[in-house]
């Protein structure tokens, strides 16, 4: 059997993108000293990275639509290591929070396009496998971010780890030219007039509307829980140092190893049994983080880490088959829900870190699972 370079292409591109999106999350405390600021404003950076991404994710699926795939995956890939150099080179938080928002506007591009190529280039049956296989990429992507950022920024600063990121980035968008074919089943849409239409479709859609507020609700705990378990875990009587912020990443590794199983969990239990006993998992990992003693805590992290992956999985995946048409708008949607999410568990998390501290954001998470909850037991499928 001939080798099929696009599970690799896919897995890249997830890898690519997201390994920009995390890079900052270990260095918001060092980042914070070196400014002299606050959590809440430093954590900006993750802010503005999500925020730009949800503005632009549904109108770049619209674009995908009518361009077509590869092209535009490819373009985003190479364009976004102009950013993330110039990150590196920033004398200000402003400078910062500014390239990082540019930075967001170019990665939808890369993730939202490529869940529209496996919508139409694998069979429906195949698309959860191979949407795991992207979100393994994604939380490999994520670990990597964190983790070299952390380690570099140790041995030769915060800059030095930017640009090491860019070129990371720069190598995966060769791999993906290289691997990823041109799309053979999309057809492209007749015009931005009908890709609109389309996703006004979307928006009407009461199976695709409780998707996206799950997929909100798994990226607003995601940032929420690494974000502010950085502060947690740098303060008293912790005192992690960068690269000690970055290893707890490698929670998202085991989280990898399993994502790409979902599509046979979704058969042996159906897509509403199996994320509910999910989420209930996700919801005693949480819990955990309110241990003192580290061994907890990272174990927690890494029931979180898993857990939030597979409800991750299985919304992509559930997006491009319960969309029949305008898969790229469809999955252009998802991700602006899904990185508001991130930017509100960013900032609305910060003011509850800043008025009752870790154990206030723990609460904040458990109280979005069960809206999650609530959501798939009453509208999923």
């Amino acid at each position: 059997m001939a080798f099929d370079p696009r599970p690799l292409a896919v897995a890249t591109a997830g890898f690519s993108a997201f390994v920009n999106l995390y890079s900052p999350q270990a260095l918001l405390p060092e980042l914070a000293r070196e400014f002299g600021v606050g959590a809440g404003e430093i954590s900006m950076l993750m802010t503005a990275g999500t925020a730009a991404i949800a503005l632009t994710a549904p109108f770049t699926g619209t674009l995908a639509d009518v361009l077509g795939r590869k092209r535009l995956i490819t373009a985003a890939m190479f364009a976004v290591v102009v950013p993330t150099l110039i990150i590196a080179l920033a004398g200000s938080v402003a400078q910062l929070v500014f390239w990082r928002f540019v930075q967001g506007l170019l990665l939808p591009p890369i993730f939202t396009v490529t869940v529209g190529y496996v919508g139409d280039e694998w069979p429906p049956a195949e698309v959860p496998r191979v949407a795991g296989l992207f979100i393994s990429g994604s939380s490999i992507g994520g670990f990597s971010g964190r983790f070299i950022g952390g380690g570099v920024a140790d041995l030769a600063g915060w800059r030095v780890s930017f640009a090491v990121v860019a070129l990371i980035t720069l190598v995966a968008a060769i791999v993906v030219v290289r691997a990823l074919p041109p799309e053979r089943r999309f057809v492209r849409s007749t015009g931005l007039r009908t890709s609109a239409r389309q996703m006004l479709a979307h928006l009407r859609n009461p199976q695709l509307l409780a998707i996206y507020a799950v997929g909100f609700g798994v990226l607003f705990n995601f940032i929420a829980t690494f974000t502010y378990v950085s502060f947690h875990l740098a303060a008293a009587p912790y005192f992690f140092s960068p690269t000690l912020l970055g290893a707890i990443f490698a929670t998202y590794l085991g989280g990898s190893l399993v994502v790409p199983w979902v599509g046979r969990a979704i058969s042996l239990f159906g897509r509403r049994h199996f994320v509910l006993g999910v989420i209930a998992a996700w919801n005693a990992g949480v819990l955990m983080l309110l241990a003192p003693p580290v061994a907890v805590i990272i174990a927690g992290l890494a029931i979180c880490a898993a857990t939030g992956l597979i409800c991750q999985a299985v919304s992509t995946g559930y997006v491009v088959t319960a969309a029949k048409e305008g898969r790229s708008a469809a999955a252009g949607l998802y991700a602006s829900a899904f990185y508001i999410g991130g930017s509100l568990g960013a900032s609305l998390v910060g003011l509850v870190w800043n008025t009752a501290g870790w154990s206030g954001c723990v609460a904040a998470i458990v109280a979005m699972l069960a809206i999650m909850a609530a959501i798939v037991g009453s509208a999923w499928e």
